[in-house]
């Protein structure tokens, strides 16, 4: 009863403050909802009200739930795969409702998304499950009123919903992508104007599959050649990074975060587009090192283990909590040689390089949309507003010009974002250098291997989902001149 998220066929797919509910919900005995769908269906409404971020939200209430693993791992499903296929949900809703669904009080709006997930992407849940359980949690939240509706809609789903017919690519390309590939609007616009239909689609369906589990060994401690037997008795999928030189690749089954491996500081957690960026910026041992957007730490600590004790990292971030993860992570790595430093690197950073010098390596990590890593944070694409982009960009640039002030003449600035969005990529890079008369692109060919291979005649790395089974990211190494 699952349509896997693909778009084989133009059908639907066979149809079928606050505390957040803990181990004791779900008892059969009282009727009462279980823990999983409760917490999924107030995870997606305040994604959806608020605008919150899902992985911080969920996070927080699967440690106050207390539930037990099986039980975290569905309401993690619900919550992600309800945000990834919202747009197709909605416009599946929409045929069952008599009203619009923008109406409807939130949290009603989220029990029917979160059911009608479960109906149209689930193998496991059979569909008079998902409806009674969806009833359950409405009738818990306090909107009695609502249960009659949730049921109706959702049976009528569960008995035509394979009857639905999605758009068509060749009939109307924005209206596929905004109801079949659940993309808002302006989104969809966007990606046909950049890229084309038949490309759009293409990238549209590979954003919405989950991203298998990436992982950066731990060089200063194995590689990947010595612990891939070790990792493959938990992870069978397990495989070597085709790019990423100490990466391996697990797969969508295991938990990474509580492997002993993982906290023994043997590997981190890093999709190998991320890896990809520091093999660009290409540390030296005895370097000076400056990454100015280091939170939560993944990059600063892949440039620490690479320097291996000789060397020296700063890594820099305006938020203290955030940056307290940097921290952290390197203290499970096991790692010397890196300082951390509250800072907003938007602004003047001269005062960093009077006693020491200047850096001989910067990494411009910038914030940005994230609309190039919707595989793992589908939420993005519903939070991200068209005006953003241009307000992002003036942020990226301001980071670039304070970091290119601390480089040394002849040394290297990496500038990347995990975003796919010119305003953020190319036309950040053309602006900088059009006020830089000393600074070059590197070429591809002064690229370390493997990784020259990804890059174009123009110096740009750009990866996709749909090319390179990796997340969206953008780099560019850019040479100060001597």
């Amino acid at each position: 009863m699952s349509s896997s998220g693909k778009d084989g066929g133009n059908k639907t797919g066979k149809g079928r403050g606050q505390r957040w509910p803990g181990p004791g919900a779900g008892s059969r005995k009282t009727a009462g909802p279980t823990a999983p769908r409760m917490i999924a269906i107030r995870v997606v409404e305040r994604v959806q009200r608020a605008g919150a971020y899902a992985d911080l939200t969920l996070h927080h209430a699967l440690v106050q739930s207390r539930i037990p693993a099986a039980d975290r791992a569905l309401a993690t499903e619900l919550v992600y795969g309800t945000l990834r296929w919202r747009g197709r949900l909605d416009y599946l809703i929409a045929k069952a409702l008599d009203r619009d669904l923008t109406t409807l009080e939130p949290l009603v709006t989220s029990a029917l998304r979160v059911g009608a997930y479960q109906l149209f992407f689930s193998d496991r849940i059979p569909a008079n499950a998902a409806v009674d359980e969806a009833v359950r949690c409405v009738r818990a939240m306090g909107l009695e009123r609502a249960t009659g509706l949730v049921n109706a809609v959702l049976r009528r789903l569960a008995r035509e919903g394979d009857q639905i017919e999605l758009p068509k690519l060749e009939d109307d390309p924005l209206d596929y992508l905004v109801h079949a590939g659940s993309l808002p609007q302006w989104l969809a616009k966007r990606w046909l104007a950049q890229f084309g239909p038949e490309e759009a689609a293409k990238l549209a369906q590979t954003m919405n599959q989950p991203a298998p589990v990436a992982i950066r060994v731990n060089r200063t401690k194995t590689n990947r050649e010595a612990i891939l037997p070790e990792l493959r008795e938990r992870f069978p999928e397990a495989e070597l990074c085709r790019y990423a030189p100490d990466g391996i690749i697990l797969g969508r089954k295991g938990d990474a975060g509580h492997d002993p491996a993982f906290v023994s500081g043997h590997f981190s957690i890093q999709d190998e587009a991320s890896q990809l960026v520091v093999d660009l910026l290409d540390p030296q041992p005895g370097e000076r090192i400056l990454d100015t957007c280091s939170a939560p730490g993944t990059k600063s600590a892949s440039i620490a283990e690479r320097l291996d004790g000789e060397g020296y990292v700063l890594a820099l971030d305006r938020h203290p909590r955030r940056l307290h993860l940097v921290g952290r992570g390197i203290r499970r790595l096991g790692l010397g040689g890196v300082a951390t430093l509250e800072r907003d690197a938007t602004k003047s950073l001269e005062d960093l390089a009077t006693e020491a010098g200047p850096f001989d390596r910067i990494l411009v990590d910038a914030p940005c949309s994230g609309l190039g890593s919707l595989r793992r944070n589908p939420d993005a694409r519903w939070r991200v507003r068209p005006d953003d982009l241009e307000a992002l960009g003036k942020i990226q640039r301001a980071l670039l010009e304070s970091a290119a002030a601390v480089l040394r003449p002849g040394g290297s600035l990496v500038y990347s974002t995990c975003t796919i969005t010119p305003e953020e990529n190319e036309l950040v890079i053309k602006g900088f250098m059009a006020t830089r008369k000393n600074w070059e692109i590197a070429p591809a060919g002064e690229a370390p291997d493997p990784i020259r291979k990804l890059i174009g005649d123009d110096g740009f790395l750009r990866l996709s989902p749909h090319h390179h089974d990796m997340d969206g990211f953008f780099a560019v190494r850019l040479i100060r001149g001597t």
